[in-house]
């Protein structure tokens, strides 16, 4: 199912994405991409994407994956999504536009569909996303650790 309104609605009005410019490109499947364009306002010492904003980045294309594991419009309705851990690598510079994209192993998207589908109270999994620049060159790879459960 294409999940990619489904994601935006949900991942838009978190502040960290507002102050980022975050804008969800697809969510289908158990995969999505989202990108931003780098502010000036949130480089480092080097005009690199400060790592705040790259955990954002890898932090919200993991959740979209997430998202995009639904098979039906209801099937995320009550879901909390907490993040349990985090690493990040940093490859090179990130400036410019950055797209992160992430697509969920099949062991991680069949717990989130018995989840989901009210097969199971909760699931643990873990996603991994990378970032690209407008290159196509990897700037950045991290991993999130998942909590999610119906409230």
């Amino acid at each position: 199912m294409d999940a990619t309104a489904l994601a935006r609605q949900l991942l838009g009005p978190i502040p960290a994405h507002v102050t980022l410019g975050l804008e969800v490109v697809r969510a289908a499947d158990g995969a999505a991409e989202v990108a931003a364009e780098v502010p000036e306002a949130l480089t480092n010492v080097i005009g690199s994407l400060h790592s705040s904003g790259l955990i954002t980045l890898v932090d919200a294309a993991g959740l979209a994956a997430l998202v995009a594991a639904v098979e039906d419009p209801d099937g995320f309705a009550g879901v909390v999504p907490l993040g349990a851990a985090a690493e990040l690598r940093f490859l090179a510079p990130a400036r410019g536009r950055l797209v992160a994209s992430c697509r969920l192993e099949d062991e991680a998207l069949a717990a989130v569909r018995a989840l989901y589908a009210g097969r199971a109270a909760k699931a643990r999994v873990g996603t991994e996303a990378e970032i690209h620049d407008g290159t196509g060159a990897v700037v950045c790879a991290g991993r999130f650790g998942w909590s999610l459960r119906r409230r």
